[in-house]
């Protein structure tokens, strides 16, 4: 195990949290996700499936971008074919031919997608995915199940909305104890969730709101796949009633198949959003759907100078061409296959009840315990010990088509190690003792796993 410390992450974040509300940009970068104190902060540079912190330590990044990275990190095609770009421009007063381009790739490659609008992320995909489906349909409500950014339209869930605040929260969407502080209070009761897997559910929210509801958005799975029959009935119950059913595919991405989650699933939603692994890395999302859905937006305000910078278009138009090209789901398909049998095999080893799980291409770790203080310290626990191994990561995977039989092997090897110091610490009854972080914060405890 290599000697390393995070001694200069440290003491930037500390800088940061005196300049930068909350001190990052995005919760799940915040240190209190990982091992604060033992995981790195802040990235020098990249490469392939590997980072280096700017302490000079190297990294195994189990992350990938926050699940940007779907290609490696620094792709060579992707990368030349950007840096060719930008010595001909990537800002004009007038359209490029890009933005054609990537709109008929998008067509091509996904199967509700008739027409196409951009966006620079996937909380934007998002809200300007309901702002159509609002215009579409003349209703204002929106059911959803899952995780679907920071907007207004979103966060209004947590709103105060007296007797039924319980049930209309954000508590198994996103994280418990969110705060819509900055949320105009008019917005209460325009967002409801509904619970994943369960049709009941979902067709007593669209009688309660009958005639109200422009919208059905959720996530279609995360790292298991929908019960059987379970997204064809949310289909048909939608469409029984006129509403419109948007994927938000920002998280599963084109890891699943090339064109994404619906071929998988075999349901073709009326709308999907897409960012994240769209582009490796460059900021680009995209909204696509129906044509009568779509053009609807043709008459509305929905409008910035940066949706059609042309990086973030030839990034994604250069990425989902090499993902087909390079069969991508494949690869991590066999990488996350590979990685599951093998360190559910090394836990078994060690005595420790745990298991890697989940699909493939996010595959996720669960320690078989039902005691939640003793859940979270395992967690911790195995981020911290595997970060000291050069492993950075959370208690799931998000994998891309740079990680090798290498990085599995050194991963395998520190999962071995790390599950040995957890046995000791269970046998013992010193978990606790053994951190040298606090515990993790665990902020996504998402219904759609």
């Amino acid at each position: 195990m290599q000697d390393r410390n995070v001694d200069k992450s440290m003491k930037l974040y500390e800088r940061a949290c005196q300049l930068i509300p909350g001190g990052t940009q995005l919760i799940s970068r915040r240190p209190t996700r990982f091992a604060c104190g033992v995981s790195p902060v802040y990235a020098q540079r990249a490469s392939g499936s590997r980072f280096w912190d700017i302490d000079g330590n190297e990294y195994i990044d189990w992350v990938s971008g926050i699940g940007a990275i779907i290609l490696g990190y620094c792709d060579p095609v992707v990368d030349d074919a950007v840096r060719e770009q930008i010595s001909t421009g990537t800002m004009y007063s007038i359209n490029h031919e890009l933005e054609v381009e990537l709109a008929e790739e998008l067509v091509n490659t996904i199967p509700c997608a008739e027409m196409v609008r951009y966006a620079k992320g996937g909380g934007d995909a998002c809200a300007i995915a309901v702002r159509i489906a609002r215009g579409a349909s003349g209703r204002d409500k929106i059911l959803f199940s899952g995780y679907h950014g920071w907007h207004d339209w979103y966060l209004a869930a947590n709103l105060d909305t007296g007797a039924d605040q319980k049930n209309a929260s954000l508590d198994s969407h996103l994280f418990p104890g969110i705060d819509p502080t900055g949320v105009p209070k008019c917005l209460a009761g325009t967002a409801i969730p509904f619970p994943y897997g369960d049709l009941d559910a979902l067709g007593n929210a669209l009688d309660d709101h009958h005639g109200e509801i422009a919208a059905v958005i959720m996530e279609p799975f995360r790292s298991e796949l929908p019960p059987d029959g379970y997204l064809e009935g949310v289909a048909k119950l939608a469409r029984a009633q006129d509403v419109i059913l948007i994927f938000d595919e920002v998280s599963t991405g084109f890891r699943p198949t090339a064109s994404g989650a619906q071929p998988l699933v075999g349901v073709t939603p009326d709308m999907a959003v897409f960012a994240k692994s769209i582009s490796n890395g460059y900021p680009m999302g995209a909204v696509v759907g129906r044509r009568d859905v779509m053009e609807a937006a043709s008459q509305m305000f929905i409008s910035s100078t940066y949706w059609s910078d042309t990086l973030g278009l030839r990034a994604a138009l250069t990425t989902l061409q090499e993902v087909r090209r390079r069969d991508v789901p494949k690869i991590v398909h066999d990488i996350g296959t590979t990685l599951q049998s093998q360190i559910t095999s090394v836990a078994n080893e060690t005595g420790v009840s745990a298991r890697c799980e989940g699909l493939s291409f996010h595959p996720h770790l669960t320690f078989e315990t039902d005691n939640e203080v003793e859940r979270s310290q395992l967690a911790t626990l195995f981020i911290q010990e595997m970060a000291k191994r050069g492993c950075h990561g959370y208690t799931s995977f998000y994998l891309n088509a740079a990680q090798t039989s290498d990085d599995i092997e050194q991963t395998v090897t520190a999962a071995l190690a790390t599950f040995q110091i957890i046995a000791q610490g269970l046998e013992k009854g010193n978990l606790g003792e053994l951190l040298e972080c606090q515990q993790q914060v665990e902020s996504f405890r998402r219904l759609v796993r």
